[in-house]
């Protein structure tokens, strides 16, 4: 026997009802590259720390030969190839059974070799149903689903006897397809062959068109299956899950509890991560409740489940509750809880936690590097990460995205280049739209645009995100024109905008001072994008009307906005009246300013500042008073300064530095000798005037 790979097919035209079944099969061929089915075999990674490698367990047929026990326990090839030829030398290998064994180790096991496999099958006389079933099931494994549908095909057209399973692998190798044309292709070849109703086939069914999204689809086979077991509703549920279909996933799952049909620790799972997605506390509750009431098996993956259920639907009591009652704990259980201080805010439980984790991986230490970088602590974000990789852990691309978010903050322009240099130019991770994304926001806000701009154009295929953060990098350092270059190119590309892009948009052209662009962009928000303007668009716009001048129009603006104004706004319009000294508008921005947050300093010092420029003395008194008295301080203005990849930060008037003797010494002598320069500079330009002046004197004389 031979597999055939001449002549090229079309698997949609295999089984299309318009051309008679037998015919399709007789003139069917194979089309594979040969060189394909020796691509080397790429073991799964397992989380397993198990030792043993289990490849395709027996439960139904129990084996007494010695070899053939010894074959069950294999572990690598190099093993299964002395067992091979001990089979050939007793003649065990020309027995089905053995061979079919040897077959599914090369095939299936995560240290098989599918080379050996396929030429294996090929010197077989009669590869009965199993042994092609376990080739197609073996490429699908491997990711080849075209070589494990090809397989499969030519089952068709050898006439092989199939089986259920024979449907199931070669559907499970259609989920690797991008489209779901191969897939449907089975489904009427099942339609055909009569397998319609074997409920094998049928939950494969809905297993595929779930996975590939279509749920119409899946749930018609659903409904049409007779007699449900606990897998077709698990996968109608978790095919529901899986694609934001969360009230469907709960009215299902209210469906299968009337039924006669218990769920299983899959389906609570699966209905627990709708939940999750949602964040519908009400409903998880009911469903552990129902996991209590039920006594289902505590496994360590359904606690997990509820655990992260209630982390992500932020009920942290109850899921520390749940997290202390559990029996067993894996590094999951840890980082889920880590996770969820983080996320909140509680920093310190959160490092508490993260400190006493017995286990720590990779998502362990980016869960509490990305809590300390959101939580606006970029320097605890960066010490952590130096200890990461101190510790011999590679980064993951959302632990560099959060390390070049605290880098951004800092204005570590240094390190954030060296990452960049690290992750894309030395390929140690996959130069994804996320990072290139990370990396601009990282070089726009530590001043380095052209930067941010060479990462913007190599982008092969940019997000909403990508053009959000490049316009709003362009905004933030007054470039306005290219800011709105940059929304044009974007418009014209078909990319739809959102909210925050027209917030980048309206603040590129306050900062450019464009006010009729300015006015068109926010009149057009809702008519042209669909978008309604909001506090931040009224903010912006507010800001350009007061930085031109038109501090009446930006009053008009905010007094009819169809929202209550936000801080931002009041304070746009205060900042306008300090620039134009406009003091009775100052104060009434000011009151505005202070229902919404008397604590703030600046406020305090904004009007002073107002006040002061129009000599106002006796308000500035009153308004520093009223700062006492309400127990204001205002915030020590920092700087922040870089000496040999080391940062120093300086308070006003701050003696707290190791080296603070030294460096007021050394701004003395910066100070004098620019008095000096400036005394040297006074006295050349009078001696040129003299000079001048003496010249003129006798050209006149003369």
């Amino acid at each position: 026997m031979k597999v055939s790979i001449s002549e090229p097919f079309n698997l949609s035209n295999l089984f299309s009802p318009n051309i008679p079944f037998p015919l399709l099969i007789s003139s069917f061929r194979l089309s594979i590259n040969p060189q394909i089915l020796f691509y080397p075999f790429n073991p799964f990674s397992s989380t397993s720390t198990t030792t043993t490698i289990k490849w395709n367990s027996i439960t139904n047929v129990i084996i007494t030969h010695p070899t053939l026990l010894i074959l069950e326990s294999c572990t690598s090839m190099t093993q299964l190839t002395q067992i091979q030829a001990h089979m050939t030398v007793t003649g065990l290998i020309t027995h089905t059974f053995p061979v079919s064994r040897v077959l599914a180790f090369c095939a299936l096991a995560d240290t098989g070799d599918l080379k050996h496999a396929y030429l294996l099958f090929t010197h077989l006389e009669n590869p009965n149903t199993y042994m092609w079933n376990t080739m197609i099931r073996g490429y699908s494994k491997a990711k080849m689903p075209a070589v494990a549908l090809s397989f499969f095909c030519q089952m068709v057209r050898e006439r092989i006897e199939m089986d259920t399973r024979s449907f199931v692998f070669g559907l499970k190798a259609c989920e690797r397809f991008s489209r779901i044309l191969e897939g449907k292709s089975i489904h009427s070849a099942i339609w055909k062959m009569g397998f319609v109703s074997a409920l094998l086939v049928q939950n494969g069914l809905i297993h595929f068109y779930s996975v590939h999204g279509y749920l119409i689809l899946a749930r018609k086979v659903f409904d049409e299956v007779y007699l449900r077991d606990v897998v077709s509703w698990t996968s109608m549920i978790d095919g529901y899950s899986a694609h934001n279909c969360y009230n469907e996933a709960f009215k299902l799952f209210d469906s299968m509890l009337l039924s006669d049909v218990e769920p299983n620790e899959v389906t609570v799972i699966s209905v627990l991560s709708s939940c999750s997605r949602k964040g519908d506390v009400s409903v998880g509750k009911s469903i552990h409740e129902y996991v209590k009431r039920k006594n289902l098996n505590h496994s360590l993956n359904l606690m997990n489940a509820i655990l992260d259920m209630y982390v992500k639907c932020n009920c942290l009591a109850a899921a520390r509750e749940t997290f202390d009652n559990m029996r067993i704990k894996d590094v999951y259980s840890w980082t889920s809880m880590v996770n969820g201080y983080a996320k909140n805010g509680e920093l310190e439980l959160a490092r508490k936690l993260f400190n006493e984790m017995p286990e720590r991986n990779v998502v362990s230490w980016n869960a509490m590097i990305a809590g300390y970088s959101q939580n606006n602590q970029p320097k605890e974000a960066l010490a952590l990460f130096h200890d990461m990789v101190d510790a011999g852990l590679l980064p993951m691309e959302n632990t560099l995205v959060c390390v070049l978010s605290a880098c951004g903050q800092l204005g570590y322009l240094d390190f954030g280049r060296w990452i960049h240099f690290y992750s894309v130019e030395q390929k140690h991770t996959e130069n994804s739209v996320i990072l290139a994304n990370a990396l601009i926001d990282m070089y726009a806000k530590c001043g380095a645009i052209d930067a941010a701009a060479d990462v913007f154009n190599y982008i092969p295929e940019r997000d909403l995100v990508s053009w959000n953060s490049m316009i709003s990098a362009y905004a933030s350092h007054g470039h306005a024109e290219q800011a709105l270059v940059v929304f044009e190119q974007m418009i014209e590309g078909g990319h739809k905008p959102d909210d925050i892009t027209l917030v980048g948009v309206l603040s590129a052209c306050s900062h450019g001072g464009l006010v009729a662009e300015g006015r068109a962009y926010f009149q057009q928000m809702e008519r042209n994008y669909g978008i309604e303007p909001k506090r931040e668009h009224y903010a912006c716009m507010i800001d350009l009307l007061g930085r031109v001048g038109l501090l009446e129009d930006a009053y008009e603006l905010i007094t009819k906005m169809p929202m209550q104004p936000s801080e931002a706004a009041w304070g746009a319009l205060l900042n306008a009246c300090r620039m134009y000294g406009n003091v009775e508008l100052a104060k009434l921005s000011t009151k505005e300013l202070l229902d919404l947050d008397p604590d703030d300093s600046g406020i305090y010092v904004l009007l002073a500042t107002t006040c002061a420029n129009d000599r106002r003395w006796g308000d500035v008194k009153m308004i520093r008073s009223m700062m006492r008295e309400r127990g204001v301080k205002k915030i020590p203005g920092h700087s922040l300064i870089e000496v040999e990849s080391e940062f120093h930060e300086f308070l006003a008037s701050d003696e707290s530095h190791p080296q603070s003797e030294d460096i007021y010494k050394a701004l003395d002598g910066i100070y004098l000798q620019s008095k000096q320069e400036e005394s040297v500079t006074k006295t050349s330009e009078l001696i040129n005037l003299f000079t001048f002046y003496d010249d003129s004197t006798r050209l006149c004389m003369n």
